[in-house]
């Protein structure tokens, strides 16, 4: 236990982190077990052994940062549940159509009102794009906003939401542009508060999987929902998306990303939060679109998860008296663990929000006798060389 206990406070001071010290970020030890339970599961261990109250923590989410920011959770990459989890996701595929319905009924169906108590009036799901004084509502709104103002929608286009959670977008998008929306989820507690949450609206929601898409679109979005495809299924959910967009459509997928190409997730959001899920790199993402569209433009919205996340956590602990006899402490823990700690790893910069805008693929031009067309004056001087 001692050679336990050196160990990891040698580590925690690598980041600026004293065990039951005075600053809001240190750990205040209720179990010397806490030691050797970090060092033989890692951040599994981590998490787990706050789950349990073995210890606390004023600022978690900054407790979380600073460990993340000084690359503590990389000390572990070899630990044997680690390694479990990667040889697992080599060697099978986490996202078929089976799997992926698992984190429907393990988080998005643990309830309507409790998410409705957590998000804003729109229930986003992701983060919001916060400016000046905003709260966490008008920087949803504002992230609704761009993300339509991005797709450019306008009247009478079909929208396609693949994974449309709770319908906000597909609200806000066909009460402002006029649009009609079919959402796709796999969640039934989504698909039902949807579709009483867009009654009266052009819209349809569907319970089905993005591998089940039918008809045609002239956009297609999809906030969120990236991070549940899996390496294995990035070209079939690119595909997919591909062949139900006509002409000159717009695809724009967001999602939390990986820095580096990883194949697994951390096993701790693995096992208690987000089962079966895997962030994407970037450079994952776009070759898997290779021939099926262009890269318009990216953007990382990955500095305002942190507020957004900070807004749910105190939206949650408002809301956890109505909520406390059904789930229990350790959820409680759990979840306060899940929010901030995610902060943290956003504040860090471990973690991103991609936006990617794809443009569907061209068909290929037809030769043209004239060089250099649209560009008059190279074309000139081409020819004057020549001569």
């Amino acid at each position: 236990m001692a050679a336990a206990q050196a160990v990891v406070e040698d580590l925690l001071r690598g980041a600026d982190v004293r065990i039951n010290g005075s600053r809001p970020w240190d750990i205040q030890l209720h179990d010397a077990r806490f030691f050797s339970r970090v060092l033989a599961a890692g951040t599994l261990g981590f998490g787990e052994s706050y789950m349990d109250g073995w210890w606390d923590c004023e600022a978690l989410d900054e407790l979380c940062a600073r460990a993340i920011g000084a690359r503590l959770d990389q000390r572990f990459v070899y630990s044997f549940s680690n390694l479990v989890g990667l040889a697992s996701a080599l060697l099978s595929n986490h996202q078929t159509r089976r799997r992926s319905r698992r984190v429907g009924r393990v988080h998005y169906d643990l309830g309507n009102d409790f998410f409705e108590a957590m998000l804003d009036p729109f229930m986003q799901y992701s983060c919001a794009i916060f400016a000046g004084g905003d709260d966490l509502a008008a920087a949803q709104r504002c992230k609704l906003e761009t993300l339509c103002q991005w797709l450019d929608l306008r009247p009478g286009l079909r929208l396609l939401d693949i994974g449309c959670g709770w319908g906000g977008l597909a609200k806000y998008a066909a009460e402002n542009f006029g649009c009609s929306v079919i959402g796709l989820t796999i969640s039934r507690e989504q698909q039902q508060y949807a579709e009483r949450f867009c009654a009266g609206l052009d819209i349809e929601i569907q319970l089905r999987d993005y591998r089940e898409v039918r008809g045609r679109f002239d956009r297609i979005v999809s906030v969120g929902m990236v991070e549940h495809v899996g390496f294995k299924n990035y070209r079939a959910y690119l595909e997919a998306a591909a062949k139900s967009l006509g002409a000159e459509g717009r695809f724009l997928c967001q999602g939390i990303g990986n820095p580096v190409s990883n194949l697994q997730i951390d096993p701790w959001i693995r096992r208690y939060i987000f089962p079966n899920s895997l962030l994407p790199s970037l450079s994952r993402l776009t070759k898997a679109a290779e021939g099926l569209f262009l890269v318009e433009e990216v953007r990382n919205f990955g500095p305002h998860y942190d507020p957004t996340l900070m807004a749910w956590d105190a939206n949650f602990q408002r809301a956890w008296p109505r909520f406390a006899d059904r789930f229990g402490e350790r959820f409680r823990r759990m979840w306060r663990f899940y929010l901030l700690s995610c902060a943290g790893a956003f504040r860090a910069r471990s973690l991103q929000v991609y936006g990617v805008l794809f443009e569907k693929m061209p068909k290929p031009a037809p030769p043209s006798a004239a060089p250099f067309a649209g560009n008059e004056e190279v074309a000139s001087l081409a020819s004057a060389r020549g001569n």
